[in-house]
């Protein structure tokens, strides 16, 4: 029996995130996003008892675009998802996967010891692992 290589989440996280704050309009925070090929953008805590949250872009599409709300004048806060779901980055990617697939997400950020080490998403364990077995 072949012992099967285990692709873990920080081997196929996108590590380049955009991080924002929750008083940021929707306009100004993508204005400042440097890495749209994540999709996604972390909200930073306010302090340490505070939880990181996340903006994708579906969210934006849902909440400011398909209601026609002007980007200048709704806030991050208004329509990111917080607490975020987090993955560990030495997860096996077949568990987060499955994670993924229970709880019905597409991204989640990869946090170890309270930082945000990237984001890793379906399509990246797709393309990057198993297109590598």
């Amino acid at each position: 029996m072949s012992r099967r290589e285990i692709i873990r989440v920080r081997d196929v996280m996108k590590s380049n995130v955009d991080m924002v704050d929750g008083m940021d309009t929707v306009e100004s925070a993508l204005e400042k996003m440097d890495h749209v090929e994540t999709k996604t953008l972390i909200v930073n805590k306010r302090d340490d008892n505070d939880a990181y949250g996340i903006v994708m872009f579906s969210d934006i599409a849902r909440k400011v675009l398909a209601p026609d709300r002007p980007p200048a004048r709704v806030n991050i806060y208004e329509v990111m998802t917080k607490p975020v779901i987090s993955v560990e980055p030495d997860m096996d990617i077949r568990y987060c996967a499955r994670l993924f697939d229970r709880l019905r997400l597409s991204r989640a950020p990869v946090i170890s010891r309270g930082q945000v080490l990237g984001v890793v998403s379906f399509s990246d364990m797709i393309i990057k692992g198993v297109r590598a077995r």
